[in-house]
């Protein structure tokens, strides 16, 4: 699971909730305080690392990270003390709480991480775990929430025994045999219970993805996990199945552990995509749906969406489903040799844009886990490397921003992801302990847009002062300009006003006009 870069603190607390909703910058008319995801409004972080990669970006590359950045991903928190983790989760947090969104956090810390491959680190031990957790949901406190708990923690646990009895490939020699197992288990239960324990917080296990585990198997993991205590868990985290195999391999999940957990009924008894569907064939997959009829007749339960583990699908970069990969090994490459076909695959598109509608009981939420356009990691796919010989260059290391994957995925996003369709140019300079900054927008859409506002938020404590070429409202870090009354800005045209203010002349990383996401140059 290749580790993103660590998301850039938010530098203030944004904007009042009151205000917000008087600005153009998108803001929820509701609060979710109960710390259910389904139905809640997803946080966008203005300082997320897409827009922290956009500004080092020219051209087409700069437009499509912002593209990307313009939608809501998670925030992953990777590493650090509890403190820092504190620190950086209380940030995201309060910052989401202030416009009444939902932020979603991806808590990968766990020890033996991705089993070190590309993405090995974590904390050295449970206890630093524990103290680890304790952090990330100090940092939350009494503010809504969802945690993305550990990607993979379940899909590769050291030193396992599936329930067929098979022994996990993944055995590290720093790990006890013994013991390594259950401590991740343990691990994880104390984290859903910390969590858990907050009044507004979702929290999500791994649920892997229908090209990977058994359903069996994987319900398996999650009970042992405590996932009914948790409000269920996630799918397809970083990969690339598609979103209705996923959502059936989820349903089957949720069924295959109520009645595990409420009859006589065993994991190990439970339909699959491999029986009696036939994985290959999604026609089938009726099949293992016929089976869970039979199994709730035979045990007596009733479906209960309400009394289920529910699920969340990661549809970042699914739109065109998996990579089959080559038909034969690379030049270089020895027979047999992995193709990699999860690592940086060719020509995917994101897929369905997040939300928390689904108009399934048991599907919570699309979100976007795996920032779209952050690299999986350098791909050798059994060469000697450096080059990845599918792409012809070397991939950027894993969480790096990745220009040429960026551009694939909106190429081929399914359902279509449109251009945003306003530009701003800002053009700053010093001023004794202030700043001057000529803003110039550009409405590259179809319709006139009378009256029009901008909206953005400070990286600091940079406070305006006046606007010559319209009004202004600032609270906290976030502004709003509005245009002189009856201005219009018609399709095609620009306009522009000038900023004075203290504070340092730095760009802010997005703007907004009359609630759309612009790019910026």
């Amino acid at each position: 699971m290749p580790v993103p870069r660590p998301s850039r603190r938010t530098l203030a607390v944004l904007a009042a909730a009151a205000f917000a909703a008087a600005s153009l910058i998108p803001v929820s008319t509701a609060h979710a305080s109960t710390g259910g995801l389904a139905g809640s409004d997803l946080f966008l972080n203005p300082y997320s690392t897409t827009l922290e990669a956009a500004r080092s970006l020219k051209g087409q590359a700069r437009a499509d990270a912002q593209l990307l950045g313009s939608i809501p991903s998670a925030d992953w928190i990777t590493r650090g003390t509890p403190a820092e983790a504190k620190a950086a989760v209380g940030e995201i947090v309060g910052a989401a709480a202030a416009l009444r969104r939902m932020p979603v956090l991806v808590a990968y810390n766990v020890p033996f991480r991705d089993c070190a491959q590309y993405s090995a680190g974590g904390a050295t031990s449970t206890a630093e775990y524990k103290a680890w957790i304790d952090g990330v949901a100090a940092g939350i406190g009494k503010r809504a929430a969802t945690v993305i708990l550990e990607p993979d923690g379940l899909g590769i646990i050291p030193h396992y025994t599936t329930i067929n009895g098979d022994t996990e490939w993944c055995q590290p020699a720093e790990a006890d045999p013994a013991t390594a197992a259950s401590e991740r288990f343990a691990q994880l239960n104390y984290a859903v219970d910390t969590l858990k324990a907050l009044p507004a917080t979702s929290v999500y296990l791994d649920g892997t993805h229908s090209g990977w585990l058994g359903v069996g198997d994987m319900s398996d993991r999650l009970i042992k996990a405590g996932v009914e205590r948790a409000d269920g868990f996630f799918l397809n985290a970083s990969n690339y199945v598609q979103t209705e195999r996923l959502a059936k391999y989820g349903s089957w999940i949720s069924q295959c552990i109520h009645l595990s957990q409420n009859s006589w009924w065993e994991p190990a008894w439970c339909a699959s995509q491999y029986y009696p569907a036939d994985p290959n064939d999604f026609s089938t997959w009726g099949l293992s749906d016929a089976a869970y009829d039979k199994a709730y007749a035979d045990t007596g339960l009733t479906r209960d969406p309400s009394a289920m583990a529910h699920f969340v699908i990661d549809t970042s970069r699914n739109g065109q489903g998996p990579w089959a990969g080559p038909s034969a090994p690379y030049p270089g490459a020895p027979a047999g040799a992995d193709p990699e076909t999860w690592c940086n695959p060719p020509d995917r598109g994101v897929g369905q844009r997040p939300s928390t509608t689904t108009g399934d009981p048991l599907l919570d939420a699309y979100l976007w886990i795996k920032v779209p356009g952050e690299s999986d990691g350098k791909c050798y796919r059994g060469t000697g490397g450096p080059l990845d010989p599918e792409r012809g260059i070397e991939d950027p290391a894993a969480g790096q921003w990745f220009p040429e994957q960026a551009r694939e995925l909106i190429a081929y996003a399914n359902p279509t992801l449109s251009a945003l369709t306003c530009q701003v140019k800002v053009t700053s300079r010093r001023i004794g302990k202030g700043f001057a900054a000529t803003v110039v927008l550009a409405n590259n859409g179809t319709t006139t847009l009378k009256p029009w506002k901008l909206s953005w938020y400070f990286d600091g404590k940079q406070k305006v002062k006046a606007v010559i070429g319209g009004s202004f409202v600032q609270k906290g870090t976030a502004v709003t300009v509005t245009a002189r009354r009856h201005t219009a800005l018609k399709p095609g045209k620009k306009a522009a006003f000038v900023v004075t203010g203290t504070g340092s002349a730095t760009e802010p990383w997005i703007f907004w006009l009359n609630g759309s996401a612009c790019t910026t140059r």
